[in-house]
């Protein structure tokens, strides 16, 4: 934010230079051209960080979504395997109660 605040001090800085009188000395004018290339830097500078960020927020949303991705994934093998569990408890159940019905009749 403090480059921001820099950069936009130095654009207005030199909007004011370009639009102001020409009645100025020639020091300013030499001022004025020896900080444009600062300037320019500056503004690459921080579009080099724009789009850094840019790139690093990309690559938080995709791993946060491949994350996501991954627990349903395990959630939805966790369901199935209790599933399968729940059935063949059922299954056991069945069985035993058929055993006990068998051993009461006999």
């Amino acid at each position: 934010m403090n480059k921001s605040l820099l950069l936009a001090s130095i654009v207005a800085a030199l909007a004011l230079t370009a639009c102001g009188k020409k009645d100025e000395a020639p020091a300013v004018d030499a001022a004025a051209s020896a900080a444009a290339p600062m300037v320019e830097a500056a503004s690459d500078a921080a579009a080099t960080a724009v789009d850094a960020a840019a790139s690093a927020a990309a690559a938080t949303t995709d791993a946060a979504s491949n994350a996501m991705g991954a627990a349903s994934d395990a959630a939805g093998q966790a369901v199935d395997a209790a599933k399968a569990a729940a059935d063949k408890a059922v299954d056991a159940t069945k069985e035993a109660a058929d055993k006990a019905v068998d051993a009461v009749k006999k």
